[in-house]
């Protein structure tokens, strides 16, 4: 089980090579909200997403004589590009494994990044995890999962340290932080690390509707699934479920999720771009949308949206500034 420790091991191998993102305001956005909005944009994190960092902890834990071998991972992009650079920096080959519905510009950027790319048929209800088990084992890869696993949840709570660590610099004691949830590792990892170096700080996922198998299972008090696993634009966070390592964390220190639609993110990916010039696709968008859509399931007068992504293709991006803004 991952635990602040390794949370803070994380973020010494991390430094060098991850980067700080700061927080971003806007009044523009404040106004939408009725309250202060903060963005954490980890949109411009390497590969554009937070699972960078999950994916250098996990490959710079592994001892030198199995990480030699090569990794392997499943992901519909994001966790497959931070993988795959992970993987190049320390020279290991990476084998990725995505779903053929997958946006292009992801499956080309994890091939760019070095990746051998294997696609499944996710629409069709083939098994990511049954695949890379058994990739896995036919070459002797190391399978780093996309979040349930400790190193992974221990560099994505680096990104909820940093949070704690320019809250406090700009006096922010309490405040509800929404983070984009698909099988929970950011979410968790955040409420670690907000549990430890700021309190007042909580941890909310936040998802889109019709895939709130998180919000669904915080609620009843056990994992509930997605009946459907295709059919939001927020491909990033559709997941089956939460972990059975994430949503023990997420059940102790997170509060109740937030769901909000694809129009929403489409809105909240508009408000972006046109306040913070800053580019987020649907899925990274989610904690946004909420923050500035569904102000009536938020309280206090501050809140901070982690942008988790800003991989998103032209036509998907076009789209959501033609509608919004």
């Amino acid at each position: 089980m991952s635990n602040i420790d390794m949370i803070r091991a994380a973020q010494q191998r991390l430094k060098g090579r991850a980067r700080h993102t700061p927080l971003l305001s806007s009044p523009f956005l404040d106004d939408i909200a009725g309250r202060r909005v903060l963005l954490k944009p980890e949109c411009l994190q390497h590969t554009g997403s937070f699972k960078f960092r999950g994916a250098w902890s996990a490959l710079s834990a592994l001892p030198d004589d199995v990480r030699k071998h090569g990794v392997i991972a499943f992901s519909s992009g994001n966790h497959a590009q931070g993988v795959a650079y992970a993987a190049a920096q320390h020279g290991v080959a990476s084998v990725i494994v995505m779903p053929n519905d997958a946006p292009q510009l992801k499956i080309d950027n994890t091939r760019a990044l070095g990746a051998e790319v294997v696609l499944y048929d996710r629409p069709g209800g083939e098994s990511r995890e049954a695949l890379g088990d058994k990739i896995a084992t036919e070459r002797g890869l190391t399978l780093v999962r996309p979040f349930d696993d400790p190193q992974v949840i221990a560099g994505q709570g680096t990104a909820g340290l940093e949070i704690a660590q320019d809250a406090n610099a700009l006096g922010i004691k309490d405040a509800d932080v929404l983070v984009p949830c698909g099988g929970g590792g950011l979410t968790s990892g955040i409420a670690m690390a907000l549990a430890a170096d700021a309190p007042g700080l909580r941890a909310r996922p936040c998802e889109p509707v019709g895939f709130d198998d998180v919000k669904r299972s915080l609620s009843c008090g056990e994992i509930q699934r997605n009946s459907a696993q295709s059919g939001s634009i927020c491909d990033a966070i559709i997941t089956p479920q939460p972990g059975n390592i994430t949503f023990p964390i997420m059940s102790d220190l997170c509060g109740p999720g937030i769901t909000v639609s694809d129009d929403d993110c489409q809105r909240a990916m508009a408000a972006a771009f046109t306040r913070l010039k800053v580019v987020i696709e649907p899925g990274g968008a989610v904690a946004l949308a909420a923050a500035l859509y569904r102000p009536d399931t938020i309280s206090g007068d501050t809140v901070i949206a982690v942008a988790s992504g800003g991989n998103v293709d032209s036509k998907m991006f076009q789209q959501a500034l033609e509608k919004y803004a």
